[in-house]
């Protein structure tokens, strides 16, 4: 049965979504009976965590679910571009195909979504394919946006303003806008992370190509490592109002495959999981920066919506929660042990990621992992 407008919003703007930019626009294409294109472009490099496979796989899953064509565009250009696996585009193509194109497509399927129902396209074939049109594309955004822009909007490949570039890597911000634009799609998504850029194409969509997308961000995990000097700089931009240092300081911090001790794989062993719950900063009766409340809030809550049991590993005590809500004003009151918490949460993502964890480790998904590990002792 065909959703109504009220309804495809609704799983548009459902958690981990963070903002849509706008949804007045989202409301008027649907009015309109607009066909709703969506995609969101991703880096190639390392391993997977559960910040993009889970987080982001979230969210095509959503637009599946409310009729939106889906593209997930394995940015293999971008990748060399921002010197990713060594900066070599050969290894990049390869990871590309292979093991990042399935990590995808099995993170899709565990969070409900249909990997056959979502195009995924490598940037160079796409780009060999619709030839000279993607310069034409590249240079119009470059016309239209000033090299102040540029600079400031680098943070998209997680770099820090100020931050030494090579000519090359200026380009990736019109090249990102590009894509938008090439590939026909109204509807960009990515990370919290990506906003900058996704505002350039709505400031200079319309009067360049004809028309403006809708731009949807979705939460960004933080890593499980941070610190207390980490939650007291961002906690110090946000009360002074300072967005540039908020939004580095959360890029500084969001999990992140560089620092493999602070993510969590979406084919980590068990004994991984538990390891890493188990060492993750969680401070007593803080809500407000906890990646272990995080993951459970927007991964394990999400795919385990039924009542969370959380067991007193001291006393055997066992307490129900009907929701994210109550636990957390639990947790803040001191009703809840960091380490019980921690407890679930693990014991939740192992079964989570039961599939996915199969397939890489005992399945048809080992050569890939094969192949990244050799790419790893290479590099």
């Amino acid at each position: 049965m065909a959703l109504d407008i009220d309804e495809i919003v609704s799983l548009i703007k459902a958690p981990p979504t963070e903002e849509v930019l706008t949804e007045e626009r989202l409301r008027s294409y649907l009015s309109q009976g607009v066909k709703l294109r969506h995609y969101i472009g991703f880096e190639i490099s390392g391993y997977v965590h559960i910040g993009t496979g889970i987080i982001c796989m979230q969210k095509v899953a959503d637009f599946q679910r409310a009729g939106v064509d889906t593209i997930v565009f394995l940015a293999d250009y971008h990748s060399w571009i921002n010197r990713k696996l060594g900066g070599d585009l050969d290894t990049i193509k390869k990871v590309a195909g292979g093991y990042f194109k399935e990590a995808l497509k099995q993170s899709l399927r565990v969070v409900g979504g249909d990997p056959d129902k979502t195009k995924f396209i490598l940037g160079s074939e796409f780009y060999e394919k619709v030839g000279l049109k993607y310069m034409e594309n590249v240079i119009r955004a470059s016309m239209k946006t000033t090299l102040s822009r540029v600079r400031r909007s680098i943070t998209i490949m997680g770099r820090r303003q100020g931050e030494a570039l090579d000519f090359a890597q200026l380009l990736y911000v019109p090249m990102q806008v590009a894509d938008i634009f090439t590939l026909n799609v109204n509807l960009a998504h990515g990370g919290m992370d990506q906003r900058k850029a996704h505002v350039i194409a709505i400031d200079i969509g319309d009067k360049v190509f004809g028309y403006k997308p809708i731009a949807v961000h979705n939460h960004l995990l933080m890593g499980l490592n941070i610190s207390e000097s980490d939650v007291k700089m961002i906690s110090t931009a946000k009360r002074s109002g300072d967005v540039e240092a908020f939004e580095e300081g959360m890029i500084e911090i969001k999990m992140s495959k560089s620092k493999p001790k602070s993510a969590i794989f979406i084919h980590d062993t068990e004994d991984e999981i538990k390891m890493k719950i188990r060492r993750a900063f969680c401070p007593f009766r803080n809500v407000d920066v906890n990646p272990v409340l995080e993951i459970l809030r927007y991964v394990i809550c999400r795919v385990f919506p039924e009542e969370i049991e959380i067991v007193n590993e001291k006393t055997g005590k066992r307490s129900k929660f009907k929701d994210y809500l109550e636990l957390e004003r639990a947790f803040e009151r001191g009703e809840i042990h960091p380490l019980d918490l921690k407890n679930i949460v693990a014991e939740k993502l192992i079964e989570l990621l039961a599939p996915v964890r199969k397939y890489f480790l005992e399945g048809r998904g080992r050569k890939l992992i094969e192949e990244m590990e050799e790419i790893r002792i290479t590099r």
